[in-house]
């Protein structure tokens, strides 16, 4: 007997560390990493999956590449038979989580916070199995909480603890103004792991202070303490900043497929295998075999670039669309074509107009100085010639075609 439970116990051991192996893998930090190999080997060992949590806030209703990074952490942890919950923060969105931020972020309404969780749980299911996850909204049982609930749920940290984050920390220094609501935030998000007895909540770096106050509440309450993992901060197209809709660097996952190619296409080389790394389903055999090629130059940049947009494309529409995709951008931008379908902007005004304006009335830029800015730097065209000078006055003409940079057209249609 003791023979067989030697060979079991060595069998589970084995494959936590097959797990860990793959659990680690991309992570920014994981605290305590020992924990997470203990809470695996006792998963194996009672066959009982551990529960995993994501909390979003539904503050902005698209998702980009990088919110996938942890999706994709979430999806591997699915592979290996552990239950994702999912919590939509519909009440903590009320709040707006005060990361990052220099001021007290606007409170959303019920029907915002709504819509715009509706089409988050729309947009994770294009990267984890939405069937198996488990998805909770956060006001099942923090709108049930009286005020002494609240007051001995302050009681469990200290103003000094809060002012140990970092932002919270540079406003109050600066002397700008921190809402007392404020401090809840975090609280809240902590108390979301008490209420699902959550093992192990996955989080952006930025999180990290949120993610622990999970353990500290989780440890209060007499609860075994999560696991934290954090995933690192995806650079925009930029190469510089993280990815975000407001900076203009993203790609979006509900963009065309056309879109989404041509963007990743633009993505700075250095990033290249960061992208696939955090970003891919790719195995762990294939992103060695990229890395490998990238380095030894068998593999030529672009052409993982073009791996990289056909994966993106395919996971966030499909492999037909995937393949019309590279064909489009083929045409276009390599053999210098015209794409098939333009659209197009019917023009009602005076037939002559200063190029400057024709730009800001088609909607390719919001002011003039961006219009100039831009056919300084020899990126307009005008039936394929490129426009010199931003001073001159253009002829509109039937069926002319504006193109701005590499991916923006319109026909202009003369009544």
């Amino acid at each position: 007997m003791e023979k067989l439970n030697h060979h079991v116990n060595a069998a589970v051991e084995k494959e936590a560390e097959r797990q860990l192996a793959i659990l680690t893998r991309g992570s920014a930090e994981v605290i305590p990493e020992g924990d997470l190999k203990t809470k695996l080997i006792h998963s194996l060992s009672m066959e009982k999956p551990l529960n995993i949590k994501l909390g979003l806030d539904p503050s902005a209703p698209d998702v980009h590449v990088g919110h996938t990074v942890v999706l994709q952490k979430l999806r591997q942890f699915q592979d290996l038979g552990h239950t994702v919950q999912l919590v939509i923060g519909d009440f903590t969105g009320k709040i707006g989580d005060p990361t990052g931020k220099s001021e007290t972020r606007k409170q959303l309404s019920d029907e915002k916070v709504k819509a715009n969780a509706k089409t988050y749980v729309e947009q994770f299911g294009k990267i984890i199995d939405m069937e198996k996850a488990i998805v909770t909204f956060n006001s099942t049982w923090l709108s049930t909480l009286n005020f002494t609930d609240v007051i001995n749920l302050a009681a469990k940290t200290t103003v000094a603890r809060m002012l140990e984050r970092d932002d919270f920390e540079k406003r109050y220094q600066s002397g700008q103004a921190i809402s007392l609501h404020e401090f809840f935030y975090p609280l809240m998000q902590g108390y979301d792991s008490v209420a699902l007895k959550t093992d192990i909540e996955l989080g952006g770096t930025d999180q990290k202070f949120n993610l622990l106050m999970g353990r500290q509440l989780q440890e209060a309450y007499g609860l075994e303490k999560q696991v934290v993992m954090t995933m690192p901060l995806l650079e925009g197209l930029d190469g510089q900043k993280k990815m975000s809709k407001s900076l203009g660097n993203y790609i979006g996952i509900r963009e065309t497929p056309n879109t989404i190619f041509g963007k990743c296409m633009s993505i700075p080389d250095e990033l290249m295998m960061k992208y696939f790394q955090l970003a891919t389903p790719l195995s762990h055999e294939e992103l060695a075999d990229l890395e490998r090629g990238l380095m030894n130059g068998s593999l030529h940049p672009r052409d993982a670039k073009v791996r990289l947009a056909k994966t993106f494309v395919t996971l966030f529409h499909s492999a037909q669309a995937a393949e019309e995709a590279e064909t489009y951008f083929q045409n276009v931008f390599q053999k210098g074509q015209l794409p098939s379908e333009i659209p197009e902007f019917q023009w009602e005004n005076d037939r002559e107009v200063a190029i400057v304006d024709l730009l800001v009335t088609i909607g390719f830029f919001t002011s003039k100085s961006e219009a100039r800015r831009m056919i300084q730097n020899g990126g307009v065209r005008i039936n394929e010639v490129k426009v010199q000078d931003p001073k001159d006055d253009i002829v509109i003409e039937r069926d002319m075609i504006i193109q701005v940079g590499k991916r923006k057209f319109m026909r202009i249609v003369v009544k």
